[in-house]
C-alpha cells in the first residue's frame, strides 16, 4: 500500500503550497486499516477531516486511480478513530459533509480583533459558548470582506467540536435547494434537512430581498428552529431595516436577538491582520512592507490576504525577497486599476444612499448643514479614491477652482483627527465605494 503515501506527494503538485501546508501536510496514511479499494487517512481533528474529505478526497482518489488503475474510496477520519467497515463510514461522512461544509481555518483564534470588530467578535464567542440563550438570532452585518463569514463559521466550528449538528449555507444555496425540492415535490425532505439541526448559519441574507416564496419558507424554518431553542446566525451586508423588499415579520424576527455590525478596520487592526496572516502562512514581511500594504490596500480583508499570497508566490517564482520596493511594484497595477475603476458618480451614489440625501443636492450649491457635510465627504473620497485631479473635481462640483477642493480636504482631515465617529463613517463609506463595482 505504498501508493497511499505517494499520492499525497503527488497532490502537493496539484494544489498551492499554502493549501498543502495548512491541510494536507499533517495527514497520515493509515496503512493497517486501508485496502486496495479503500484508502484511509488520519487527520489531526474533526474540522480538518471534514474539510479535507469535502475538498480533496475526490482528487486523492483520482490520483490514486491514475497511478494504480483502481477506483478506490477515500476516507478522511480523525486520528485514532476506528473504521470497522466501509459502508457505515461512508454513510456517516456523506451526511456530515453535506450539512457542515465549514472552513476549519475560520476559528476565533485566527480572527484578529480591533475597535471595528471587537463587539461582533465577543458576541459571536458568547453565542458559540452558550447557544440559544441571550443572542438568538445573532445578526452580523457589514461591508464585503470584513470578516462576517469568518465569525459565523467560527461559531459553527466551535459548536461542531462540541458535537452539535451544524448547517452552513449561503442564502443562494438555501434558495436553490428550496427551488429544487419544489420542482421535485420533495419539500418534506427540504424541511427535514433544515429543521433538524442544532445550529443554522445563513450567509448573505440580503439576497432574500423581494423573493416572496423563499421569504415565506425561511420564516417558517426560522420559527420552527427558534421555538425548539436552536441557535440561528445570519450575516448580511446591511441591517434588516435596510434590506429592500424584506417582509415586516422577518424584519421583526431578525431583530429579536442581537444586531451587531462589523466596520472597516482601522489602520492598527489592518496591520495586525497582515502580520497574523503572514505568520500563519510562514511568510516573512518587514514592518515597512506591512505598513505599506495596510495603508494602500483598502479595507477588504479577503483582498489583503490574497495580495499577501500573491507577494509570496511572486517572491518564490522570481527568487527575490519581499522588500518595500518589491511590494510596491507588485501591487502598482492593482492600485491604479482600483482608482480608475471608481468614478465620482459611484461615490455620489453611495454617499447619497448612506446619508439619505439626493445625489442632485450633493452636486448642488445648497448650504444646508447636512448637504454640505455630504458634499465634503464626496469631495474627500473623490480625491482619495479616483485618479481625478483637484481641478477636475472642482469642475465636477461646479466650484470656482482647485483651491476650494484643497480647503475642503484640509477641513475633512481636521475633523478626522478630532472626531472618531466621523472617522468610522468615512471608513465605512470608503469601504462601500471600493467594493461597489464588485457587487
Amino acid at each position: 500500500m505504498e501508493n497511499g503515501k505517494k499520492i499525497l506527494e503527488k497532490l502537493k503538485n496539484e494544489i498551492s503550497q499554502n493549501e498543502y501546508n495548512r491541510y494536507i501536510k499533517n495527514l497520515e496514511f493509515d496503512e493497517s486499516s486501508s485496502r486496495s479499494d479503500i484508502l484511509i487517512y488520519n487527520a489531526p481533528n474533526i474540522l480538518s477531516a471534514k474539510w479535507i474529505q469535502t475538498k480533496y478526497a475526490k482528487k486523492i482518489a483520482h490520483l490514486y486511480e491514475v497511478d494504480s488503475g483502481i477506483n478506490a474510496e477515500v476516507i478522511i477520519q480523525v486520528k485514532n478513530a476506528k473504521t470497522k467497515s466501509k459502508a457505515p463510514m461512508k454513510k456517516s461522512i456523506k451526511k456530515d459533509s453535506s450539512s457542515t461544509l465549514l472552513n476549519p481555518s475560520f476559528t476565533f483564534e485566527s480572527f484578529v480583533t480591533g475597535n471595528s470588530n471587537e463587539l461582533a467578535f465577543n458576541v459571536s464567542l458568547a453565542v458559540a459558548k452558550n447557544p440559544s440563550t441571550q443572542y438568538n438570532p445573532l445578526f452580523i452585518y457589514g461591508g464585503v470582506g470584513l470578516g462576517k463569514t469568518h465569525l459565523m463559521q467560527a461559531v459553527g466550528n466551535y459548536r461542531l467540536n462540541e458535537g452539535d449538528k451544524v448547517i452552513y449555507n449561503t442564502f443562494e444555496q438555501f434558495m436553490n435547494r428550496y427551488i429544487a425540492h419544489i420542482r421535485s415535490n420533495t419539500m418534506d425532505r427540504f424541511r427535514d434537512f433544515y429543521r433538524n439541526c442544532d445550529i443554522l448559519l445563513i450567509d448573505d441574507i440580503q439576497f432574500i430581498s423581494r423573493k416572496e416564496q423563499t421569504q415565506d419558507e425561511f420564516f417558517h424554518t426560522f420559527n420552527e428552529l427558534h421555538s425548539l431553542g436552536k441557535q440561528i446566525v445570519i450575516t448580511s451586508d446591511r441591517p434588516p431595516k435596510k434590506i429592500a423588499g424584506l417582509v415586516d415579520r422577518l424584519k421583526s424576527r431578525f431583530e429579536w436577538g442581537m444586531l451587531v455590525s462589523i466596520n472597516p478596520p482601522e489602520l492598527e487592526t489592518k496591520i495586525a491582520i497582515i502580520k497574523k496572516k503572514a505568520l500563519l502562512d510562514g511568510i516573512r514581511l518587514d514592518d515597512d512592507v506591512v505598513n505599506f500594504l495596510a495603508s494602500n490596500l483598502g479595507n477588504n480583508i479577503r483582498e489583503i490576504e490574497g495580495t499577501i499570497i500573491k507577494l509570496n508566490a511572486m517572491s518564490h517564482l522570481l527568487r527575490k525577497p519581499i522588500t518595500l520596493e518589491f511590494a510596491k511594484d507588485a501591487v502598482s497595477d492593482y492600485l491604479q486599476d482600483k482608482k480608475e475603476n471608481i468614478t465620482i458618480d459611484d461615490i455620489i451614489e453611495i454617499v447619497s444612499e448612506e446619508l439619505n440625501i439626493k445625489p442632485s443636492d450633493i452636486k448642488s450649491k445648497k448650504r444646508a448643514k447636512k448637504i454640505v457635510e455630504a458634499r465634503r465627504i464626496a469631495i474627500y473620497l473623490a480625491r482619495n479614491l479616483t485618479p481625478n485631479s483637484m481641478p477636475q473635481i472642482a469642475v465636477y462640483f461646479g466650484m470656482k477652482d482647485h483651491s476650494a477642493i484643497s480647503h475642503t480636504m484640509k477641513k475633512i482631515e481636521e475633523i478626522l483627527e478630532s472626531d472618531e465617529n466621523f472617522k468610522v463613517l468615512i471608513e465605512e463609506i470608503s469601504n462601500k465605494v471600493e467594493t461597489f463595482k464588485t457587487k
